[in-house]
C-alpha cells in the first residue's frame, strides 16, 4: 500500500466520514466498517457507517453495530447525513452497484473516495483505491492499512475485535482463503488483548432453534447430490421461507456443509426470495466458481466463493444451473 500525503491527511485530520459496505453485510463487511470507524475515531473524525441492508443479529454485539444506519430502513437520514460527508471510505466492495440506491445517491457527492476491497476486477470508482484479490479478507487489508500508516498502537482491542471477527468468517475460521499473515495477525491481535474465543463464541454459538431446524430441512429434504460433476446443491423455496420464519442471515454458511463431503467439489446453495433467487456456490481446489457466477449469471466474488442472482423462477434457475455443469466437467474433476 502507498500513502501520499494527501491520504495521510485524509485521514490523520479531522474529517465527517462515511464509511459504506455491502448489501447483506458478512462479518467481513461489518468488521472492516466498525474496524475502520475505531481508528479514525481516534484522529478526530465525525464518522457513520452505513449499509443498504441490515445486517445477522450474531454481529449486533460488535462495538458500534447498533450505531449503524441502515439505508432500507432510513433512507431520508442517511440521506441527510450524508450531505455533510467530505470523505466516504467503501470497504469490502468495488462497484457502486453492489450498495444499489444507496451508491446511486453517493455516487454523486462532491467528497474525496477511498476503497479498500478484496475482490476481483474493481471498477474505478474512488479517489484512492486499494484493491488486493490475494488478501483474505478486508479486514486483513485494514489491518495493513493501519499498520502502513505507521499507527500499529491504535489497533485497541476494540479495532481488533472487528478485524479478526472479518478474518474469522472470510477465511471459514481459517480453513480457506489464508495466507501467512492471516496467521500472523491473528497472533498479534490476541497479544493485544482481542479474545479469540469470545469472537468465535458471538459468530458460532449464538444460533436460535430454528437455524438448526432448518439446517436439518436442508440436509434432509432440500439437498441433491450429482456424482458424476461431484457437484452438491441445496435449494430453498418460497413456502420454506414462510415456514422456517427465515430472515437476514439465518441461511449464512449452509452452503459450506456441501463441502464437508469428500467427494464434492463444486457446492451451490440456491434460495428463492421474495422479488429474486440468489445464488451461492462454493469451491474446492482450483475450480473458479466466480468465472461460472459471472458468465452465466453477471454475479462474481472470489475464486472459492461467489454469488449471483437470477430473475428466472427457482425450477429454472436449478435447470440452468445443471445444464452448465457439463462445461465445468474438467474442471471439476481436476480441482
Amino acid at each position: 500500500m502507498e500513502f501520499s500525503a494527501e491520504l495521510r491527511a485524509l485521514i490523520t485530520l479531522p474529517h465527517n466520514t462515511a464509511i459504506f459496505s455491502h448489501r447483506n453485510p458478512d462479518g467481513d463487511a461489518i468488521g472492516s466498517a466498525l474496524a475502520m470507524r475505531h481508528y479514525l475515531e481516534q484522529y478526530g473524525h465525525k464518522v457513520h457507517v452505513m449499509f443498504p441492508s441490515d445486517y445477522p443479529e450474531e454481529f449486533e454485539t460488535l462495538p458500534g453495530a447498533g450505531e449503524c444506519l441502515i439505508w432500507d430502513i432510513s433512507t431520508e437520514e442517511c440521506k441527510q447525513v450524508l450531505a455533510k460527508k467530505d470523505l466516504v471510505i467503501l470497504l469490502d466492495f468495488n462497484a457502486w452497484n453492489r450498495i444499489d440506491k444507496m451508491g446511486e445517491y453517493a455516487k454523486h457527492l462532491p467528497a474525496k473516495v477511498m476503497m479498500i476491497d478484496h475482490h476481483l476486477y474493481p471498477e474505478p470508482i474512488a479517489d484512492f483505491m486499494f484493491s488486493d484479490p490475494d488478501a483474505s479478507s478486508t479486514c486483513e487489508m485494514i489491518y495493513r492499512f493501519i499498520t502502513g500508516m505507521g499507527d500499529g498502537i491504535k489497533i485497541s482491542p476494540k479495532v481488533g475485535e472487528c478485524i479478526l471477527t472479518g478474518l474469522i468468517t472470510d477465511t471459514g475460521s481459517f480453513r480457506h482463503a489464508t495466507n501467512p499473515e492471516v496467521y500472523r495477525i491473528a497472533a498479534n491481535l490476541v497479544e493485544r488483548g482481542v479474545s479469540d474465543t469470545a469472537v468465535q463464541d458471538r459468530i458460532f454459538n449464538s444460533q436460535k432453534e430454528k437455524n438448526l431446524r432448518l439446517l436439518g430441512h436442508c440436509l434432509s429434504n432440500r439437498m441433491e447430490i450429482i456424482p458424476e460433476y461431484k457437484t452438491g446443491i441445496i435449494w430453498l423455496t418460497k413456502r420454506d421461507y414462510d415456514d422456517f420464519h427465515i430472515q437476514r442471515g439465518d441461511t449464512e454458511g449452509i452452503v459450506n456443509y456441501l463441502l464437508t463431503l469428500r467427494e464434492v467439489r463444486l457446492a451451490i446453495f440456491i434460495h428463492n426470495q421474495p422479488t429474486v433467487v440468489k445464488l451461492s456456490l462454493r469451491s474446492k481446489g482450483d475450480l473458479d466458481v466466480q468465472e461460472i457466477c459471472r458468465t452465466h449469471f453477471g454475479g462474481g466474488g472470489h475464486k472459492n466463493a461467489s454469488g449471483a442472482h437470477s430473475y428466472d423462477s427457482l425450477k429454472s434457475t436449478l435447470e440452468k444451473i445443471k445444464s452448465i455443469l457439463p462445461l465445468y466437467k474438467d474442471a471439476i474433476l481436476k480441482s
